[in-house]
């Protein structure tokens, strides 16, 4: 399982916590670290067993799981910036006064009607939940949805592709197989994410590639594999050092 399907496929208690236990492994949700059980990870004259030294990890690494999830596109939390930036605060354990005084906006009363309406977003998405889990166990003919990677942006139309057009889109753009040379990147939106997502699967998480690396596992025999490495970080596959020194997987 990749890191993209690990995460939505995850309990709300299992992010809550921000890694998952697969066999001798714990595994970060977040960037899809792995760390074996039994081994003892010296850090900084300490010595940790692998479940507390994930949440060092975590930690040193993105800061909070509450952080990351803040940090995703407004799409994928369904929060506008306001909203986004008021749990921030509200986290960071902020009276209704310090962040009325922070944002510089109404009265203290006017951020507890926020919090009302946060509240009420929380009611809202139980019930979601609770739907959507019920009707799991009695619609035989819902399409399989190839999971949206977290890091994506401008999330849209383009990433709403069942696992059957999936297989189609592949079989049309890599004729001798997905190892193969690609026929074509000139293609419509979601052909085009269905193929970045499987060049995505060439390359290893929580590993650091020169641009030249970049270029050559996506295949330098193709014509447009510069807009290819563009492409990856658009939708959300890759990121990379803001002078081009690294690119890395964040899916």
């Amino acid at each position: 399982m990749d890191v993209n399907d690990r995460f939505w496929n995850a309990t709300i208690d299992e992010l809550k916590l921000g890694y998952v236990e697969e066999g001798q492994y714990w595994v970060c949700l977040l960037c899809g670290k792995t760390l074996e059980q039994g081994i003892i990870y010296p850090d900084q004259d300490k010595l940790y067993d692998a479940q507390r030294y994930m949440t060092v990890h975590i930690q040193r690494e993105h800061g909070s799981v509450f952080a990351y999830l803040a940090g995703l596109d407004k799409k994928l939390t369904g929060l506008t910036d306001h909203q986004n930036r008021l749990l921030q605060l509200f986290y960071e354990g902020k009276s209704d006064k310090e962040v009325q005084q922070e944002l510089g906006i109404g009265s203290a009363s006017t951020i507890r009607n926020h919090r009302f309406a946060l509240k009420e977003k929380e009611r809202q998405a139980k019930v979601m939940l609770t739907m959507m889990e019920l009707l799991k166990q009695r619609d035989d003919h819902a399409p399989a949805i190839v999971e949206i990677p977290k890091h994506a942006r401008m999330v849209d139309e383009r990433y709403n592709v069942t696992e059957e057009e999936r297989q189609q889109i592949l079989a049309k753009v890599f004729p001798e197989g997905t190892t193969g040379p690609l026929r074509t990147f000139k293609l419509k939106e979601k052909q085009r994410y269905v193929v970045l997502r499987e060049i995505a699967t060439r390359f290893e998480p929580n590993m650091r590639y020169s641009e030249k690396e970049v270029n050559e596992i996506i295949g330098l025999d193709n014509p447009d594999h510069v807009t290819i490495r563009r492409y990856m970080i658009e939708y959300g596959f890759m990121d990379r050092m803001d002078d081009g020194s690294e690119y890395w997987l964040t899916v």
